[in-house]
This record gives structure tokens, C-alpha cells and sequence, in this order.
């Protein structure tokens, strides 16, 4: 009596959660998609697409040369991830802010740039690379550029010039995009001790979180924000690092110290992020783990078409003789080009920081689709609150 009266609880409860399960799928399915007007975008060299080349030296060959053929202002042989979000909403692909020349803005704009920090740092570009547009500098350029592409628009009277300009009730319906913290932790690991940058990371992400706050009092709706990735597993961190000690490397062969500082990272910014959902009440606020898409290329490269993950495919790295790319160098007495390998698309590292394009579109296609994201949806549909 009592197994048919456990068999009858499990039939109804199996179909309670068929039900549900229907229930959820139906909604999603007639959710129409979202249409996204424009996308606006902050953060590093992970997503910058010519701001620092604009402000400061170009970026050289072969950088771009793999789909853009030529220096397309990205650090990259090809498209970011950034681009790929562009694509898949079918939208152009962002001009950068910082670029007075042959930029469209109507579709948005970028204001990330190679080497910038969530919080400002007491140092300069000529240093160690670090921007001087962190993320309240880009989030005051976004402010200046919603105010001053509405005085435009109003002044300008030819309709081409127009075409290049926002237009102000679209600013509700874009996309923000965030991909930003990788230089705050490069910094720490530089500058403080382990327990001094795991003390930092909260006051770090809430940073962040005023920058969210910033432009959804403004009217924006739809936060795209991807955590970090695994500091520890770029190659430029091996280039010095002669034989490491035991444990000292995780079994894919990066800094076990850094990719957990950069876990810890990420769960004070999700933390951040389900904050943000309930303390902001109509946004939409997206958590994307871009950390897994790429650790997957780490620790299991063949199966998705990679070689040697840690093997730099541009620039010339051998022992301890380095010339990064583009440059020239001599070893030995002979001139060395740091030049691109014959086959960009089997290679995760471009140049010992960031990413080839075919490492980007596995991290894109891993992402827009909803796989790795929390809520687990995909981009067409992020403008929907869950």
C-alpha cells in the first residue's frame, strides 16, 4: 500500500514538473526578440575596438590582419567578442569614442580601451600599460556624449551628418555592455600582497556597480556584464617565470594563485549583480561567465580545435629572448620579427594577453547563447526582466 501510494506521489510530481517545465518553455518561446537599438560598450582591451590605437600609438601590423586585413585598433588578429555580440543583433560593428575619424555612431559607441581599471590607478600608460580612462572616465565620456549628440542633432540640418548620430529615445533600449577588472587584478598582483588584493575586490566591483547605476538613472534597461577570466592562464605570465615549484601551476599549466584571485573576483561581482537585480527594479542585468568559456580552451584545447593553449601564436618567445608583436629585435646578432604563426585559428593566445579571434567566437558562442549566462538566457532575449 504504502510503495503504490509513493509511486502515485512520484507520478504527480513528475507531472507537476512536466508541466512547469512546458510552462517556462512556452513563455520563453513566445517571447518575441529583443530589439536592440544600439549597444554601448565599457571596458579593457578585451573589448576595445580602436580607442587606445585613436588616443595613443596606432596598433601595428599584423594585428587585424586575419578578417580585417589591416590594424583594425584591436588587440587581436581578427574580431572580439564584442563583435561578435554586434553581429549576432545584427548591428554594425562599434566605432570607438575616442575616434574622430570615419566614426558612426548610430548604433551606439565604444568607450573601452586597452589597458583601462574599474577603479583608478596612480599610474601611467608609459609605466605598465595602464589606461587613464578607467571606468568612471568612460561612464563620464558616455554622459558627455548623450548630451552633446542631442545638442547636435537639433543644430545639424544635413541628413547624412544626422545618420551618424544617436538618437536620444533609443538610449532606454540599448544594450550596455560591460567587460572590465582584468587590469585592476593585474595591478594588485603587481603592487599588493595576496590578502591586500582580496581585501580590495569588493570596493573594486562596487565601482562597477556605480557605473550601472549611473546610466540605468539615465534610462538605460539591459546590462550585459561579463566577470573575468582566467588571469593565470596567460602565457605572459610564464615568459619570466623560469621552473615553478610544486603546485604552483594548476593541471592546464597556469598560475593556480591568480585564476583563484580571479574566482574570487567573480563571486563578489555576481554577488554584486543579484544586488543590483533587486535594488534596481526594472533593469535587466545579464551575469555573463565568459571565466568557463575560456578555462575550457585551457584544459581541453583539442577537442575544440585548439593546439598548445599557452603557446603564443604572435611574437617571438623563446626561453628568455622576447620580442612581442609587430616588433623587431635582435637574438643573437640577427634581426628577429615578432611576426603572426602560419595558422591563427588553431591558437588560443594571440600575443601572450589577449585572445585570437577564433579563441573570441568560441567565448561569443559560448555566451550569446545563453549556455554560461545567469539567468541562462541569450542575448535576443536579455531585455527581459527574470
Amino acid at each position: 500500500m504504502k510503495n503504490n501510494l509513493d509511486r502515485a506521489k512520484l507520478m504527480v510530481s513528475s507531472a507537476v514538473f512536466s508541466w512547469l517545465l512546458f510552462t517556462v518553455t512556452t513563455a520563453v518561446s513566445v517571447q518575441p526578440t529583443c530589439t536592440f537599438p544600439a549597444i554601448y560598450n565599457f571596458g579593457d582591451s578585451n573589448s576595445d575596438t580602436g580607442g587606445i590605437s585613436a588616443a595613443f600609438e596606432p596598433i601595428r601590423d599584423p594585428y587585424g590582419q586575419g578578417f580585417f586585413h589591416r590594424p583594425a585598433g584591436r588587440d587581436s588578429d581578427g574580431r572580439l567578442t564584442i563583435d561578435f555580440i554586434a553581429e549576432r543583433l545584427e548591428l554594425p560593428y562599434l566605432s570607438a569614442y575616442l575616434n574622430s575619424l570615419g566614426s558612426n555612431f548610430r548604433h551606439g559607441a565604444n568607450f573601452a580601451t586597452g589597458g583601462s581599471t574599474i577603479r583608478r590607478q596612480n599610474e601611467t600608460i608609459f609605466q605598465y600599460g595602464i589606461s587613464p580612462f578607467s571606468l568612471d572616465m568612460q561612464i563620464a565620456q558616455f554622459d558627455q556624449f548623450k548630451a552633446r549628440s542631442a545638442q547636435l542633432f537639433s543644430q545639424i540640418k544635413s541628413r547624412y551628418d544626422r545618420e551618424k548620430l544617436p538618437r536620444q529615445e533609443e538610449f532606454a533600449k540599448a544594450l550596455y555592455t560591460f567587460d572590465i577588472g582584468q587590469n585592476d587584478l593585474s595591478v594588485g598582483f603587481r603592487t599588493m600582497s595576496v590578502d591586500q588584493l582580496k581585501a580590495t575586490i569588493p570596493d573594486i566591483v562596487s565601482h562597477l556597480a556605480s557605473a550601472v547605476r549611473n546610466i540605468y538613472q539615465q534610462g538605460g534597461r539591459t546590462f550585459w556584464v561579463h566577470n573575468t577570466g582566467p588571469f593565470g592562464c596567460l602565457p605572459v605570465n610564464m615568459f619570466y617565470m623560469g621552473t615553478p615549484a610544486p603546485g604552483y601551476l594548476d593541471k592546464s599549466g597556469c598560475v593556480k594563485a591568480q585564476n583563484e584571485m580571479a574566482m574570487e573576483f567573480n563571486r563578489k561581482l555576481k554577488e554584486t549583480v543579484i544586488n543590483l537585480r533587486k535594488e534596481l527594479t526594472q533593469a535587466a542585468i545579464i551575469y555573463v561567465d565568459v571565466y568557463t568559456a575560456k578555462y575550457e580552451m585551457m584544459s581541453n584545447p583539442k577537442k575544440l580545435g585548439f593546439a598548445n593553449p599557452l603557446k603564443v601564436c604572435c611574437g617571438y618567445h623563446e626561453k628568455y629572448d622576447h620580442i612581442w608583436c609587430g616588433n623587431k629585435g635582435k637574438v643573437n646578432n640577427t634581426e628577429i620579427y615578432g611576426g603572426s604563426c602560419p595558422n591563427p585559428a588553431m591558437a588560443v593566445s594571440w600575443d601572450g594577453v589577449h585572445y585570437t579571434e577564433a579563441a573570441n567566437k568560441h567565448v561569443a558562442d559560448r555566451t550569446l547563447s545563453g549556455l554560461l549566462t545567469d539567468p541562462p538566457v541569450p542575448i535576443i532575449r536579455a531585455c527581459y526582466r527574470q
